[in-house]
């Protein structure tokens, strides 16, 4: 009996901290998902404007970098959360 009750406070206190990191690692990937979506907004919009060649070329060239930083938000909020997952 005592074993039990002594494992039950061990997974309670190890189980927050690891739940803490996979709901963060969630949110870091919610914001590069939702930058995602923003960056394919943008550059729908810019098609649907009728823009020249140079000017499509130039604002796409304002949204790589969004589009990078997004897709490496994502990709590290998703790292936590498996990390989390393997070490809870």
């Amino acid at each position: 009996m005592r074993r039990l009750s002594y494992l039950g406070v061990m997974e309670q206190t190890s189980s927050s901290v690891f739940d803490i990191l996979i709901w963060s690692g969630t949110g870091i990937s919610v914001l590069g998902l939702l930058g995602l979506v923003y960056c394919i907004i943008r550059v729908s919009r810019a098609k649907r404007a009728g823009l020249s060649d140079e000017e499509m070329r130039a604002e796409l060239k304002k949204v790589v970098p969004l589009n990078l930083g997004a897709l490496f938000l994502s990709v590290i909020g998703l790292m936590t959360v498996i990390i989390g997952i393997f070490l809870d």
